[in-house]
């Protein structure tokens, strides 16, 4: 009869799951930025960014008020490697007339109370950090300030709404000379998820279930529209009691729910928490009793005063009757007590009354805990997850049931889920000392992070300063009587012309410029189908060759090109050659280059001060399979520029920001002194990569930057290449993250065998990492490929060090570009220069964030230049051939 009667209160798995979905879709609603403001349920940020990692220390307070009473603590958090902090408290009841008043009289109050326990503690001398666990809906803006929204739990006072509370309570404690430092805010859900995080480091959920009833849980940033930023988590505090407020629940609530939301203190409001909070509970079970016995369901039809007493049945009253153990003695005993006088199957009935209302409130309860449990697995992208929920909260520890039906439903309706629920041994007091533990955690961090990277950041006088430098290097190099000892060596590169599409026929061409080498078979074709056409092999040089002899090295080399001949069919042929060479060459001629030095990784012995066209053909005379005719041995950036100004004739210079990096421009001949004649232009390979060999950018140097230097292959050389190209990149930021973890920063202070390993950390990680689109889980991914076992918080700071090393790159590298460019245009003597610059090299072409950054600087360093930059589409192998066939077509112009 009475299920019949409640039919509507018992909901099938089904109605849960709809619960669910329908509570996922809210948290995504208050969410998002412009859905937030018309959304139920408030999702709001609490600025508590990081669970307790066990390295917290410290003695702290915490005050704590959330209901009818008001509590003091002090928490002293042991890093003994424990997990272990001692907690002591003080109970202090709150008078209705200030529960009830103005807001200077409630905070008067709690500064009153404070110092009464700081007195009783003998902590009147000490500065002591606090946290304020205030179990109100607020909105914050940061960890240590709140607005009180509105009120719930049958408080109202006057005065505090639409306040920040931290600041009431600074003045309060002003007022009794408290010395306090307030320094986070805490609702009473974050301290609880807090208190079982440190003792469960899977703990990343919040419950409270009693008076009222709230959730907080752990939210990727990138889904957390409202705060500026997307690293990193940040815990949400979803203040679920206003579910429904919009009518999401409106066909779930009964007669029952509606007469008791118009006889609260707040009708329409609070509905979720109306329908499962031990507030209401008892108050819905006298509805329905009421309406039973009126129907003459119970007690023969006689409605005793009790009955009709708002308030009269609470929830102490539900779980006594509720402990079937016992048998009706208790049902009938709290029967009698409301002047009724029940049959036994009158107790039999309101025992099952009282079952059903605290069952329908678990379920409600389950199925709202499944939705955050879901958003949490997928936000992790898992197939199956195992957490742990914090939970706190009187109906949850004392009703005889509550806690089993709870976790019964979850376990059913999120199976996917291995879930840990973990009571609250110390309430919301611990939680808010152990935010507060961990905010001084994170500012100490922080203060050492920023002391790591800072001198990274290079701002705009420091810019300035290092493209003034490079400017009067590149002077330097030009000039006859200081070339010699000028480390930004302009050398020529004897390529006087670019193309001007009369360019035609068949070319070779050689790209030696890392550790893969291609051969190239290039068409070209002119006039009105003006087009070129390529086919290419790419053959591997292993670290043998490239660290044996120079004839090894050009042996291989004549190797390939032999497979490629045969490959191609054209072995007899005697094609024109052009040898893109990546590395620092003095050149007499176009077809003439001798190595200065070896850069990236190359060592191979007899090979510098050698011409190396030389050593190729040398290598082709020992093979005696082929003969060739080498035309012109190019530098990859001179190849860049050529490829570019193929396609854009107002490109004149060549950027390789790769490997390695460098840039070539052309020059006008009157300010070459180190070649003859004043007619025209010539390239110029400036080999800027040895910028500051001399000394001049050391004070910019880090001490990471040193460590690189002299593990490299050449120390003291090349130096700006080693802040500037993707082959140091990641070296330095090995560097950053080892002396970080020794600090205790990083991976809990343990370095890995992996991250011990010069060479591990690869600049395409630097690209992968920070990559916009990329997940922190993914960066941990990357980390654990690389061995390195990391946390949320390790992996945002890890993306920190990357984002820094790769921008300072790119603003060095742009500073250099921009002595360029102005070199350019203060030759033209015009106010204004556009200008094309034609660009190649894997940094530039697959880091996210380098090409943008480069752009940008260099446009803040010239702002009188207008530069276009062209991405070089076929790299320096097509280039080669174009070089090619511009110094044929001059060569027969000379001839004629």
């Amino acid at each position: 009869q009475v299920d019949r009667y409640l039919y509507q209160l018992r909901l099938s798995d089904d109605v849960l799951r709809d619960v669910t979905a329908r509570f996922q879709a809210e948290m995504v609603k208050g969410l998002g930025r412009d859905t937030n403001p018309t959304a139920a349920v408030k999702m709001l940020p609490s600025f508590v960014r990081s669970l307790p990692d066990g390295s917290e220390k410290g003695d702290f307070l915490a005050v704590d008020l959330g209901g009818s009473q008001f509590r003091a603590h002090r928490v002293k958090v042991f890093d003994d490697g424990k997990q272990s902090s001692q907690l002591e408290s003080k109970f202090y009841p709150t008078p209705k007339e200030v529960t009830q008043g103005n807001g200077a009289e409630l905070f008067d109050y709690i500064a009153d109370c404070l110092s009464d326990f700081m007195d009783t503690k003998n902590l009147k001398q000490k500065k002591l950090p606090l946290g304020f666990t205030f179990s109100f809906p607020c909105k914050q803006t940061k960890l240590e300030e709140g607005v009180l929204l509105a009120w719930t739990k049958h408080l109202r006072v006057r005065g505090v709404q639409d306040t920040d509370v931290v600041s009431s309570l600074r003045r309060a404690l002003q007022k009794h000379q408290a010395n306090v430092d307030v320094l986070a805010l805490v609702n009473d859900t974050v301290g609880t998820m807090m208190t079982c995080g440190y003792d469960d480091q899977r703990c990343e959920v919040g419950l409270i279930i009693g008076t009222g009833t709230n959730a907080c849980y752990m939210e990727e940033m990138r889904h957390i529209e409202l705060v500026e930023g997307d690293e990193g988590r940040m815990c949400i505090n979803t203040e679920w009691g206003a579910f429904g407020d919009d009518g999401a629940l409106d066909d779930l609530r009964t007669e029952f729910d509606r007469e008791l939301d118009l006889g609260s203190l707040n009708p329409g409001r609070q509905l979720f928490e109306k329908m499962i909070s031990s507030l209401y509970l008892g108050e819905l079970v006298r509805l329905i009793l009421l309406k039973m016995t009126k129907e003459g369901l119970l007690f023969n039809g006689k409605v005793s005063t009790a009955l009709l007493t708002k308030g009269k049945i609470e929830m102490k009253h539900v779980s006594a009757m509720e402990k079937y153990k016992e048998g009706l003695s208790n049902t009938k005993e709290i029967l009698m007590e409301l002047n009724l006088f029940p049959s036994e199957e009158d107790c039999v009935a309101v025992q099952h009354v009282c079952t059903i209302v605290s069952f329908r409130s678990a379920n409600l309860c389950a199925a709202a805990l499944a939705a955050i449990l879901t958003r949490l697995r997928e936000n992790k992208k898992l197939l199956r997850m195992r957490t742990t929920v914090g939970i706190d909260g009187g109906l949850y520890k004392t009703h005889p049931k509550y806690a089993k039906r709870l976790h019964k439903v979850v376990r059913r309706l999120v199976p996917t889920c291995d879930v840990r629920f973990l009571l609250s041994a110390s309430g919301s007091g611990r939680g808010a000392a152990l935010v507060t533990a961990v905010a001084l955690r994170l500012a100490a961090q922080r203060r050492r992070l920023d002391n790591a990277l800072t001198p990274f950041l290079l701002p705009r006088a420091v810019l300035r300063e290092v493209r003034d430098k490079m400017r009067a290097e590149l002077e330097y190099g030009l000039k006859r009587e200081t070339q010699a000892k000028a480390t930004v060596k302009m050398l020529p590169t004897y390529v006087c012309g670019m193309p001007d599409g009369t360019e035609k026929g068949k070319f070779l061409a050689l790209d030696l410029g890392g550790t893969n080498f291609r051969v190239l078979l290039v068409k070209i074709k002119s006039g009105r189908r003006r087009s070129v056409q390529m086919y290419n092999k790419i053959f591997a040089i292993p670290l043998e060759i490239m660290q044996g002899t120079g004839e090894e090295l050009f042996d291989h080399i004549v190797q390939c090109i032999a497979d490629f001949l045969e490959y191609m069919g054209i072995k007899g042929a005697r094609l024109p050659l052009g040898f893109t060479f990546s590395f620092p060459c003095r050149q007499a001629s176009i077809d003439k280059g001798t190595l200065v030095g070896w850069t990236k990784g190359f060592k191979a012995t007899d090979c510098e001060g050698e011409d190396v066209v030389d050593m190729l053909r040398e290598a082709i005379r020992r093979r005696n399979e082929f003969d060739l005719d080498i035309v012109a041995v190019v530098n990859d950036t001179v190849g860049t520029m050529m490829t570019c100004g193929y396609e854009d004739p107002n490109c004149e210079i060549g950027l390789i920001a790769g490997t390695g990096t460098n840039v070539c421009y052309m020059e006008d001949m009157k300010n070459i002194e180190t070649v003859e004649g004043n007619e025209g232009k010539m390239c110029i390979n400036t080999e800027w990569g040895a910028f500051g060999d001399n000394g001049c950018i050391d004070h910019i140097r880090t001490k990471y930057d040193r460590e690189v230097d002299e593990g490299s292959l050449n120390p003291g050389k090349q130096r700006y290449e080693k802040m500037t190209s993707g082959m140091y990149l990641g070296e330095i930021v090995r560097q950053i993250l080892i002396d970080l973890t020794k600090q205790g920063l990083l991976f809990r202070g343990h370095i890995s065998e992996s991250l011990r390993k010069r060479g591990i950390f690869e600049t395409k990680f630097l690209s992968q990492i920070e990559s916009d689109r990329l997940a922190l889980l993914q960066v941990r991914r990357i980390l654990q490929h690389l061995g390195l076992d990391s946390t949320c918080e390790d992996s945002i700071i890890v993306k920190e060090v990357c984002a820094a090393v790769s921008r300072r790159a790119a603003r060095l590298c742009g500073a250099g570009l921009a002595a360029v460019v102005e070199k350019k245009r203060e030759n033209r003597g015009v106010e204004r220069l556009p200008i094309t610059v034609g660009v190649d090299g894997t940094l530039y072409k697959l880091h996210p964030h380098f090409s943008r950054i480069l752009q940008e600087t260099v446009k803040e360093l010239a702002p009188q230049c207008d530069v276009t930059f062209m991405l070089s589409e076929d790299g320096s192998g097509k280039g080669a051939a174009l070089i090619t066939a511009v110094a044929k077509r001059l060569h027969n112009v000379g001839q004629k």
